[in-house]
């Protein structure tokens, strides 16, 4: 029995399975996933979170719609699982040694992260559309801002144990004490962040580390 398959039946490579799946399984082709994700990203940097459609993002993959609906059942799946995955890969928090050089990294992390040009309006896009979409938000929240500040919390993990930093230390205000003049200027404010800036900002960041 032949297996089901993505694309649009259109003869190309991707209407044959590559493996053998049991009968009547889709195969959820690698190359496919990746062309969708991009298309995603893509339209939602041009067109927002309200404008995106499944189809548009078929349509710009080169695929049919079908095989947008058997990877997420939903433009909001869709959207949140994408931007999840993005998520996870971006800001790591490695062991520097010291408190400030740690701070820097973040830092730095952040910024190339914040300023990709289809991050950039992404991420401002669904910082405004949250507030509408109470479904959204809390999804975005568990999946997205909650594993990256715990993942960030490393900081303030790796001070603590270095006797960097207080025991007691209020880990939460740390956090965006780090994360948010970046956010701010990057994203609310429009202005770049020179590696002058970042330094000199990594040295504010410790100073109020130490004062909480």
């Amino acid at each position: 029995m032949a297996v089901m398959t993505d694309g649009g039946g259109d003869g190309s490579g991707r209407t044959r399975a590559r493996r053998r799946a049991p009968a009547g399984a889709a195969v959820l082709q690698e190359d496919v996933t990746a062309a969708l994700k991009k298309a995603l990203f893509e339209e939602l940097a041009e067109v927002g979170y309200g404008r995106l459609s499944i189809e548009a993002v078929a349509r710009r993959a080169g695929v049919g719609k079908t095989a947008v609906y058997r990877r997420w059942p939903s433009k909001e799946d869709m959207v949140v699982a994408a931007v999840s995955e993005i998520a996870w890969q971006q800001v790591d928090m490695p062991d520097t040694g010291s408190l400030r050089s740690d701070i820097l990294a973040f830092l730095s992390e952040l910024r190339q992260a914040l300023t990709h040009p289809l991050v950039s309006s992404i991420i401002l896009d669904l910082f405004a559309e949250v507030h509408r979409n109470p479904s959204l938000a809390k999804r975005l929240i568990s999946s997205v801002r909650d594993p990256r500040r715990q993942r960030a919390a490393k900081l303030v993990e790796h001070g603590i144990a270095r006797g960097d930093l207080p025991a007691d230390i209020d880990a939460s205000l740390a956090l965006d004490l780090v994360a948010g003049p970046l956010y701010w200027r990057l994203t609310a404010v429009y202005e770049p962040v020179t590696d002058a800036q970042l330094d000199i900002l990594a040295t504010a960041v410790e100073s109020a580390f130490k004062a909480l």
